[in-house]
């Protein structure tokens, strides 16, 4: 079975997961658990009610009542979540969805947005609406009217920085699909930032710079990246990552060209070590979408975030952000981002 990140896979226990990777061990798919069944939650499907749950929850939900879908994983040697490959009742496909809500007749108020804007996309860049999708909670048909979001995704690297260029003319329009403004700024603060490691401030230079998020007649967007097919390289089994600590850099980015996939992936040089163990990182990789985009190559950033050890031919050292959904304590920022406001 092929997965890919934004994918959701429905099980058999009635848990709905993410695809966070490319790459998967043969008896299983590696992904996040989102959403569970819950008689008090404020999802509904099928005349059943669910929960979202965060990391936390995650973890002691499934210890607690499915420890199967939990895993010691040899490639990266931590806990880890993934879906059985015996208990994938069906893998959700957000090409699939998009297309299924563009054809649809019975649309509310938050699909016919989806529409719009999938159309937008389409028009304004000839992108083929076979590599446009739309994941998130709208995925599963498990979104909330009022607090959803659209998380489009665009598969393929070129196509999702040619869709975030027409999106940086298209704000400059004052037509109905805007960037960032008013209120939804605050709402994606707390979103995203769980601790201190980014002021409100911070957050929005880094956010207005990107093109990858606004709102569409007030409900707010995501363009998020995934590879196609033929951009997915390499195995499972082929390089093993050994946690070896903690630490906090300062570097240059020397390419940024993955900047915006999963993981979002940095290749750095002049690197300083400010804390942790001395040793030669050559790469910055970030789990989480806060710091997708975080970053454009030259420019000299601080970093914080697990160290790990990378063993395929050879031996290398990366910085990975996102170790968590949250990521506390773990971030990039540029070092001298006074400079730059």
């Amino acid at each position: 079975m092929r997965a890919r990140p934004r994918d959701f896979i429905h099980t058999t226990d009635d848990l709905f997961f993410a695809t966070t990777t490319y790459l998967h061990p043969n008896d299983r798919i590696i992904s996040f658990l989102r959403y569970i069944p819950d008689q008090n939650g404020d999802r509904s499907l099928n005349g059943r009610k669910y929960s979202k749950v965060d990391s936390k929850q995650a973890y002691q939900f499934l210890e607690k009542n499915f420890p199967e879908y939990l895993f010691d994983c040899d490639i990266t040697n931590v806990l880890m979540m993934g879906v059985p490959t015996k208990k994938i009742e069906q893998i959700l496909k957000p090409e699939y969805r998009l297309k299924e809500i563009l054809e649809s007749s019975n649309r509310d108020k938050l699909l016919n947005n989806v529409t719009k804007l999938a159309n937008i996309f389409h028009e304004r860049t000839g992108i083929s609406y076979d590599k446009i999708g739309i994941s998130g909670s709208i995925l599963p048909g498990l979104y909330n009217q009022n607090i959803s979001d659209m998380d489009f995704v665009i598969y393929g690297i070129k196509n999702h920085r040619k869709i975030m260029e027409a999106f940086a003319e298209i704000k400059k329009e004052n037509g109905p699909l805007k960037g960032i403004e008013g209120k939804y700024w605050e709402h994606l603060y707390k979103k995203r930032i769980k601790d201190n490691s980014l002021s409100y401030e911070e957050f929005r230079w880094y956010e207005n710079r990107k093109h990858n998020r606004g709102t569409l007649d007030g409900i707010l967007f995501d363009i998020l990246q995934t590879r196609d097919w033929d951009e997915i390289k390499g195995s499972y089994n082929a390089v093993k990552y050994e946690p070896v600590g903690w630490v906090e850099i300062e570097c240059t980015v020397k390419n940024a060209l993955a900047a915006y996939d999963n993981p979002a992936i940095y290749q750095i040089k002049d690197v300083k070590i400010i804390k942790g163990l001395n040793v030669p990182i050559t790469e910055i990789a970030s789990y989480t979408h806060t710091y997708a985009g975080q970053a454009i190559e030259n420019e000299h950033i601080i970093a914080r975030g697990k160290l790990e050890k990378v063993i395929g031919e050879d031996v290398s050292y990366r910085l990975v952000i996102g170790t968590t959904r949250e990521s506390i304590g773990e971030y990039i920022k540029l070092k001298n981002l006074n400079l730059h406001i």
